[in-house]
């Protein structure tokens, strides 16, 4: 999943995996608050753009909804990846007209959607996000006492690795998330050092290793997330996630000592095109599935190695009771 996926409260993750064939690569990297896309400027045309992050949930449903849209209600569509931020901006401006899937960031909410008004909510995807620290179920039916934070010094040895000298390892994704951890980490007193593997794909290799030859591992992870089908994982418990936590935590982030908050998945539209995308913006305001949906879609992608147009085809064709009712009525 700020996936950057945390906002300063800790609403959301994780998370990069390769962007596989959802971004266009006559856009690469470019910074989409300055940079049209290149459909944009087609008045009247039957086109949309749409925001995918990098994390294989959010593909899924830009996948599926690009599918749609185009193989059954005729429209082109331009998918742009842009990392959390600045696709709050580009939506603003209305270089992307949507975000299918946002785990919270208060601050954008407010300045754009309550204040300059250029946003709009278009509701819940129909997932619910949440964000913890997990380790392999193998390892926990041997250590139950691991599933608790005040346990976690205990096994700090068995944890190191080369990266983490002689503390404990935690490994997160990249480095460009934003995420609690190092504060959980010190406020906590835990002897544990935050390992990066450096993109979601590279820590979903990362854990598969470990899982491969049943080693114990401690790794921020999410829900919902395709991986927990392989490798079965259960959550440490940290101490209880408050409003007021969060309230103390939006402030100074570094003082967050409490767990991630579980997230109903949000959309967001450019107002304009909420208000004249027609078909396109009922059909994606409509658009709700549930974890298991995502889930079958994300493992086609990341498991089996299929394109994110072919786990979408394949998914529609199974499931034409649950998209049919995201159709706008003729």
């Amino acid at each position: 999943m700020s996936r950057k996926r945390t906002t300063i409260i800790g609403t959301a993750a994780l998370a990069g995996t390769a962007v596989l064939a959802l971004s266009l690569s006559s856009c690469g990297k470019a910074d989409m608050t300055k940079q049209a896309s290149p459909f944009a400027a087609a008045k009247g045309s039957k086109s949309v753009t749409l925001s995918v992050q990098t994390w294989v949930g959010a593909q899924s449903n830009v996948g599926v909804a690009k599918y749609l849209l185009e193989h059954e209600m005729g429209y082109h569509v331009d998918t742009v990846q842009v990392d959390e931020i600045p696709a709050w901006d580009a939506l603003s401006q209305g270089r992307v007209d949507a975000i299918l899937e946002d785990w919270g960031h208060p601050e954008q909410e407010q300045r754009y959607v309550k204040d300059k008004k250029t946003i709009t909510a278009g509701g819940g995807n129909g997932v619910t996000g949440h964000i913890g620290w997990f380790v392999p179920k193998y390892w926990a039916d041997k250590h139950p006492e691991v599933k608790s934070w005040k346990n976690l010094n205990k096994f700090a040895k068995q944890l190191r690795t080369s990266e983490s000298g002689n503390k404990g390892q935690l490994m997160d994704g990249s480095p460009s998330y934003v995420t609690n951890d190092k504060a959980l980490v010190k406020n906590l007193g835990l002897d544990y050092e935050v390992v990066f593997a450096g993109s979601e794909a590279a820590q979903i290799t990362q854990i598969q290793q470990f899982a491969k030859q049943k080693k114990p591992f401690l790794t921020y992870w999410y829900e919902p997330q395709w991986l927990f089908n392989q490798v079965p994982m259960v959550e440490v418990k940290l101490p209880k996630y408050t409003d007021a936590c969060a309230e103390k935590g939006a402030k100074d982030p570094k003082s967050i000592d409490c767990a991630y908050p579980t997230t109903p998945l949000q959309k967001y539209f450019n107002t304009e095109f909420a208000k004249k995308g027609g078909s396109a913006a009922a059909f994606l305001k409509n658009f709700k599935w549930t974890k298991d949906d995502q889930n079958e879609v994300s493992e086609s992608i990341a498991s089996e190695g299929l394109s994110a147009d072919e786990a979408a085809k394949r998914w529609v064709e199974k499931h034409p009771e649950v998209w049919k009712k995201w159709l706008p009525k003729k």
